[in-house]
């Protein structure tokens, strides 16, 4: 199926010492979507951040934020639809369940977002991908689908690749920021994963935290590990000056 996209609403919503943030309402194959885009300059490099499965919240907001006030531009995609935002574990099994059934879709989804981000006057060409829980999943599906970004980052993200795919279409380097003690994601998995890169020869860091179980970036929940958060956006941030322009 072929996914189009059109941008139509842009509210203000919230600021920053450096800029404003909006609401960008747009639609992917004749369905809604509401993302969040903040810009300090109109030439800042772009991040494109990507939620993890309770769908765009504040957290991500915040994430954006920070960035925007280090310089950066942010797009925060939505990947599940306008106001589905799911707080019952079920309903976000069934919402990310249904994008890694249909891959097509979830790369659609992503290169809508990239487009209503250069839409809004960002540098789509000086760009970085980054995600969270599942959002580091679908970066590296769009690291895989041969998206022209300089980099995708991932924290805490799935590892998996799915039947049938590679990096070898792969273009930006790769950062990946996992915790040790995460049992969702194993160390199998980060293993691996740092084996298919190799063999793909794609440009790669792949760090670990100790003590750190799966989501431990998420403020205020039982998972948060502060010095591994703390770490991890060091490692993140230097990875941006080091890669954009």
């Amino acid at each position: 199926m072929k996914y189009v996209f059109t941008l139509f609403i842009i509210l203000i919503v919230s600021a920053t010492a450096n800029a404003a943030g909006t609401l960008v309402s747009y639609e992917v194959n004749g369905e809604p979507y509401e993302g969040y885009y903040i810009s300090p300059s109109p030439d800042a490099a772009l991040v494109l951040l990507i939620h993890d499965w309770d769908g765009l919240t504040d957290y991500e907001v915040k994430r954006a934020n920070m960035l925007a006030d280090m310089g950066y531009a942010v797009f925060a995609a939505d990947l599940f639809g306008a106001g589905v935002r799911p707080t019952e574990v079920k309903d976000k099994r069934q919402h990310t369940g249904e994008l890694y059934k249909d891959r097509d879709k979830m790369r659609a989804l992503l290169q809508a977002a990239l487009e209503t981000a250069k839409s809004k006057g960002a540098n789509v060409h000086n760009a970085v991908a980054m995600g969270y829980c599942f959002g580091g999943a679908a970066v590296l599906e769009f690291a895989r689908s041969g998206a022209d970004l300089k980099g995708f980052v991932t924290f805490h993200g799935g590892l998996r690749t799915p039947a049938g795919q590679d990096y070898s279409k792969t273009k930006g380097k790769l950062l990946i920021l996992h915790g040790t003690a995460d049992t969702n994601i194993t160390m199998d998995q980060f293993a691996k994963l740092a084996i298919e890169l190799e063999e793909k020869g794609v440009s790669h860091e792949m760090i670990t935290y100790s003590g750190a179980p799966h989501a431990f970036t998420v403020f205020g929940s039982n998972r948060y590990r502060e010095e591994a958060d703390k770490k991890s956006w060091k490692h993140f941030t230097a990875f941006l000056t080091e890669t954009l322009n």
